[in-house]
């Protein structure tokens, strides 16, 4: 009879615990699910409210203009993060795109549509190259696509012997570049539909197409597969090689395009284009799989937190802030994502390290 009543005082005190916890456990699933989206609404009221600078629409559009290259690049490697890699590389194909869009317009003398083609294609062999060393020669993605940036930063230096390209370059055998940036190029970054920059419309139209090939198509399917459990996903009969491969050339691509824009902003051939883009991409890559609590890598969470980014370091500059700030907005912002991720989120982490397969 003891015994009896004991294990009912338990009971009643493990059933009152257990209602106690239920709203606690149901705020802290809120704030996994919208937090980030609700981080990023409070800091666009708040300057909104309080610079009237920040409130014109050609405020808006330009930051979303700026965020645009971040934000493409970023897509790239989440669809790299989805089959559980991680690309190193895209910072410096940005960069090669840019010298190579400038090579083939003011040395050869090119149109715009043929450099568009050329950089393409470069970001294509880029990720072919990663592709090789990972799934081939079977290196570990981050230590394959880190050679391959160290790789593609100095190749990129070779044919312009470390100048930057622009119109009157000088060549080795004394003669004067006789091509220049075509106003065809020039329009992907300077062109608008309305009030809306390309880099804009593009931007959107990769973020919905990565969010339908990523999450409404059988071989994105595969690809989240694959991250969560690459062996698993061999015994059910999916080609992991194929797969892995085919993300890396993705990113290839959208750097490219990234890079593509970057040029066309600049106007000339930059080689120091695309240095700061690898730890950016990334962070908006990892920040965006806190969005919505579904701890895995994501398009519309990667395009939320470039946005995000780009709040803060124009709302920051109106302001007067620093340029050094910037860094330090960033880093809040990505432990903003992983606190979301990690310490409030009760799911486990689904984006994991591919082996090599």
């Amino acid at each position: 009879m003891v015994r009896i009543v004991s294990d009912q005082k338990t009971q009643s005190i493990d059933a009152k615990e257990s209602a106690a916890a239920t709203p606690r456990r149901d705020i802290r699933d809120l704030l996994v699910r919208y937090g980030f989206i609700a981080v990023t609404v409070v800091f666009f009221v708040f300057f909104f409210a309080t610079e009237s600078s920040f409130r014109l629409s050609t405020t808006l559009f330009s930051m979303l203009k700026f965020t645009a290259v971040v934000a493409i690049v970023g897509l790239g490697v989440t669809v790299t993060m989805a089959v559980g890699g991680l690309d190193l590389s895209v910072g410096a194909t940005v960069g090669m795109s840019v010298t190579i869009a400038a090579m083939t317009m003011v040395i050869y003398a090119k149109t715009g549509w043929v450099a568009i083609i050329v950089v393409i294609l470069g970001g294509v062999l880029v990720g072919a190259l990663n592709a090789a060393l990972i799934v081939l020669l079977k290196i570990p993605d981050l230590l394959a696509t880190l050679a391959t940036m160290f790789l593609v930063q100095g190749l990129k230096l070779v044919p312009v012997d470390g100048q930057s390209v622009s119109s009157g370059l000088i060549l080795r055998d004394g003669s004067v570049a006789p091509g220049r940036f075509t106003p065809g190029f020039l329009i992907i970054d300077r062109g608008a539909v309305g009030p809306v920059p390309y880099p804009v419309i593009i931007f959107a139209l990769l973020t919905i197409g990565t969010w339908f090939f990523l999450s409404h198509t059988k071989w994105g399917r595969v690809m989240y597969a694959i991250g969560s459990n690459p062996e698993a996903a061999r015994l059910a009969g999916a080609r992991v090689r194929l797969y892995k491969a085919s993300a890396y050339m993705i990113a290839g691509v959208f750097a490219s395009i990234g890079g593509l824009i970057l040029a066309s902003r600049i106007g000339q051939g930059d080689i120091s284009a695309g240095n700061s883009l690898l730890l950016d991409a990334v962070a908006v890559s990892l920040v965006g799989t806190s969005v919505l609590g579904v701890n895995r890598p994501n398009a519309f969470g990667t395009a939320l937190g470039a946005i995000l980014m780009g709040i803060l370091i124009t709302g920051t500059t109106i302001k007067g802030s620093a340029y050094y700030a910037q860094d330090v907005v960033k880093g809040v912002v990505l432990l903003i994502a992983l606190v979301f991720s990690f310490t409030l989120s009760r799911t486990k982490q689904r984006h994991v390290r591919a082996v090599p397969m």
